[in-house]
């Protein structure tokens, strides 16, 4: 019997018993279409991380901060992830980071000065460093309406804002310009982002005395909502306004606590690797500061995806050996029902080695069926899913596919689950490869 011959005896015995195999494709279908929507889903949010970095449109600049004596950096290969000590001279990073800035810098920073500044750009690799100008928004209005507590985000020159309407605020020119999130179009009193643009926001604060100064700007654009990077939901102004509200807010104070900074962005050579900006982070440290970049600040989603991902993996995984323990027992049986068979193939001169072949293929194109129902099913029920949670519930996410099926991972998938079977399968083909002829053709 050829090769071919044996394929085709193979798939016209799969379904010689109808009921069992069914209940094993669907035994292997539960664990395809498991496996094949968790890694699609740890795909889809890792693309659109990696499309937020990439859209962020600089990725050598990190935010630096001052270490306390003795306290380790919580960025970089030497990172310290355990409690910090406290320390009554550090100063808040949180107004107008993000959230996961100020995770991986621990929420607070010692203060920097020009002095540290000045250390800063001394340090080899090291092309720019300009200190934060961290600003405190009382709250945000228009005209006469109500009033909104804000934060006010950094912009980096050269990032890219994700705009929703309008356009970035220029940093050259001498006009207040800013733009606001796009959660705060419609309290504002807006009816969509378009009328946003051009309208003036009052920003009001209060300086060092406690008077209240109120700086208006002009709406630039409305950015979208983003896990990571400028926008989001802190108002982003350009250089002019943040000078205007930076000088606002420290009226009153002395001079020499004028130039006090809790960070400051620090721009490195573009033709570093990952591995020499490590060392750069590493030397950073030494010096007595902790440097975070656009990757560590995104690292910890994809960290808590891929842990997810792996648990939910887990579940699939025991799903298919489930599965292959069905793909044993529907051969043995068909083994035990086709024994008078076997006896006659071998009796005929099909040798041991086509019989087990013959079992094997069984089990395997078992596999492959199991294996296409559940990768179908799941692009189908992820697709579904996708284009729903898109409109809806993840509609301030835009550029965001939940789930991501590549041609890689499908493929992936249907050998994985084809493998198991065919190994599942060894157990009854040897049985069957091993059967004495006259023994097999006496059985009853």
């Amino acid at each position: 019997m050829k090769t071919r011959d044996i394929l085709r005896t193979a798939v016209s015995n799969t379904f010689r018993s109808k009921a069992r195999t069914t209940l094993t494709i669907l035994a292997i279908f539960i664990g395809a279409f498991t496996i094949s929507l968790t890694s699609a889903l740890g795909a889809g949010i890792n693309r659109y991380i990696d499309d937020t970095v990439s859209a962020l449109g600089v990725s050598n600049v990190m935010t630096v901060t001052k270490l306390a004596d003795g306290e380790k950096a919580t960025a970089g290969p030497n990172a310290d992830t355990g409690p910090r000590e406290y320390n009554p001279d550090a100063v808040a990073t949180t107004d107008g980071a993000p959230d996961s800035v100020a995770a991986i810098m621990g929420g607070t920073a010692v203060v920097m000065t020009n002095d540290d500044i000045a250390a800063l750009k001394e340090i080899d690799d090291i092309e720019k460093v300009e200190p934060a100008k961290n600003i405190s928004v009382d709250f945000v209005r228009v005209d006469d309406g109500d009033r909104f507590e804000a934060s006010v985000g950094s912009f980096i020159p050269g990032q890219t804002l994700q705009l929703e309407a309008g356009k970035e605020p220029d940093n050259d020119a001498s006009e207040n310009q800013i733009a606001i999130p796009a959660d705060y179009v419609e309290p504002l009193g807006f009816s969509d982002a378009d009328d946003a643009v051009g309208s003036q926001l009052s920003i009001t604060l209060t300086d060092a005395d406690d008077d209240a100064h109120t700086v208006t700007a002009k709406i630039a654009g409305v950015s979208e909502s983003t896990i990571g990077g400028p926008g989001g939901s802190a108002l982003t102004p350009n250089t002019a306004l943040t000078d205007a509200l930076f000088e606002a807010q420290s009226t009153g104070l002395k001079d020499e606590d004028r130039d006090r900074w809790a960070s400051a962005s620090v721009w490195f050579d573009e033709g570093l690797t990952a591995d020499q900006v490590a060392d750069l982070q590493a030397e950073l440290a030494d010096e007595g500061f902790n440097a975070v970049t656009v990757e560590d600040q995104l690292g910890m989603f994809t960290s808590v995806i891929d842990t997810i991902v792996l648990v939910l993996n887990g579940f699939a995984a025991i799903a298919l050996v489930a599965a292959s323990f069905g793909i044993v027992n529907t051969l043995l049986m068909s083994v035990q029902e086709r024994t008078r068979e076997i006896g006659l193939m071998k009796a005929v001169g099909m040798g041991s080695g086509r019989i087990f072949a013959l079992f094997s293929a069984e089990a395997t194109f078992i596999g492959l069926l199991g294996s296409l129902v559940g990768v179908v099913g799941a692009v189908l029920a992820g697709t579904v899913v996708s284009g729903t949670l898109a409109e809806t519930l993840l509609a301030d996410l835009s550029g965001l596919s939940l789930f991501a099926f590549t041609p890689g991972n499908v493929v992936l998938v249907i050998g994985g689950i084809m493998l198991i079977a065919f190994l599942a399968g060894t157990l009854p083909a040897a049985r069957a490869a091993g059967k004495d002829p006259v023994d097999a053709l006496r059985y009853e």
